[in-house]
């Protein structure tokens, strides 16, 4: 059975982070959002990001594809269209799955 996780937000990030280092909290949160923005550009520019122990973020081409509007059931094309896909590490599957 499920139980659903409350999201993680930025803010929740940096806090952990001022916690365990005892850097002012807006340090944090600066850090946070530059770690973010550089994850943000490598992506932009077609790089993948790999975190070691953790997983690799990448970007995948989806071709288009026939698809169905669910509210009025007709049927339209899906655009060709480039998607973030993650890739958890085998460390971190082993630990969600324990």
């Amino acid at each position: 059975m499920s139980t659903e996780l409350p999201n993680l937000t930025r803010k929740e990030l940096a806090q952990s982070i001022a916690d365990q280092l005892g850097y002012p909290l807006s340090s944090c949160a600066d850090i946070v959002d530059s770690a973010l923005a550089a994850m943000k550009q490598a992506l932009l520019a077609g790089e993948s990001i790999k975190l070691v122990h953790f997983g690799t973020f990448s970007l995948r081409d989806k071709r288009p594809r026939q698809g169905r509007n669910p509210r009025t059931g007709e049927s339209i094309t899906i655009v060709e269209r480039r998607t973030v896909s993650f890739r958890a590490s085998r460390k971190l599957r082993d630990r969600v799955n324990v």
